[in-house]
């Protein structure tokens, strides 16, 4: 009983700390989508690229990935309550990926046992 009590705790800890990190998160790109954004041509170390700079997709060798709820958020009508939407949706799809994760370990040890 204590476990599910932890986890139920936790979980809502997390939609906590992700509905105020909304109002409190910067617009800027953190370090892993500036390094991607360098990589790519379309950032440099040194300052902002250029206006008028061409930014080339699908160039072979490149990585390319499109985010399903890009910068947290649903698009730009839904504004601040649709990063908050998206957050909550990013716990809930966190939770049970590593839920059903934990499960499927389980079965397998119990086999092996």
């Amino acid at each position: 009983m204590e476990t599910k009590w932890f986890i139920i705790i936790g979980i809502g800890i997390a939609l906590l700390i992700g509905l105020l990190a909304v109002f409190f998160a910067s617009g800027d790109p953190d370090g892993l989508e500036s390094t991607a954004l360098v990589i790519h041509g379309d950032k440099t170390l040194t300052g902002n690229a250029p206006p008028n700079a061409e930014v080339k997709e699908n160039i072979p060798g490149r990585f390319s990935y499109s985010s399903p709820l890009p910068d947290y958020s649903l698009g730009d009508v839904w504004g601040k309550p649709g990063e908050a939407v998206a957050i909550i949706l990013g716990v809930i799809l966190a939770f049970v990926v590593v839920f059903g994760a934990s499960k499927l370990m389980g079965r397998s040890q119990k086999k092996t046992q």
